[in-house]
């Protein structure tokens, strides 16, 4: 299992009162993932605006949104309102707020065009292979060190630091680690 897979399992009873709580406000899970899909754009302005300030608060942003991808499913549990719609939705909206974050990056000039390309196409590959795999029966859930929530935190913290570049550089490297984990693992199970 991944670190942060980990952790969310040992948060389970806390991450059920947030979802009851946000529940309270909103109980749609999908309205949950538009907002944290607006936090993402958000974050992708922040980073194209260059500089420091840019950086450190497109990072903190990133985070802002990875606690909303948190909420969304919080919430589709505690409602009783977990759908495959839902699912399709979220997974699709999180592949968009990738991309706007990538895009942000390279805009804002704290990467170069060739990195952001990589890292950003190795990270949609990450998800293809899970999702691929699931549709033929082999579970990747888990497999890798490269899953979202991870690379959104090598995001996070590199910008707050002040080294989003080198950020860029640790996805492309724990995606590729974790795409060619999956494949291998994927291709042996279908034998």
């Amino acid at each position: 299992m991944v670190v942060l897979d980990r952790l969310r399992t040992r948060l389970q009873s806390f991450l059920a009162a947030v979802g009851a709580w946000f529940a309270r406000l909103e109980p749609s899970p999908t309205a949950w993932t538009v907002v944290g899909l607006i936090v993402s754009f958000l974050a992708a302005a922040a980073y194209s605006t260059s500089g420091y300030q840019g950086e450190a608060l497109g990072g903190v942003l990133v985070l802002v949104a990875g606690w909303f991808d948190v909420v969304d499913g919080a919430v589709a549990k505690a409602t009783g309102r977990t759908s495959k719609r839902g699912a399709f939705l979220d997974s699709t909206l999180d592949r968009v707020a990738e991309v706007a974050l990538f895009a942000g990056i390279l805009l804002g000039g704290y990467s170069t065009p060739t990195y952001v390309l990589i890292a950003l196409s190795l990270s949609l590959l990450v998800s293809y292979t899970r999702a691929k795999g699931d549709a033929l029966g082999v579970a990747l859930s888990g497999v890798g060190i490269g899953e979202r929530s991870e690379r959104l935190l090598i995001m996070a913290v590199s910008s707050l630091v002040g080294f989003v570049g080198w950020g860029v550089i640790l996805v492309l490297i724990v995606a590729l680690y974790t795409f060619l984990e999956r494949t291998f693992r994927a291709v042996r199970a279908l034998k």
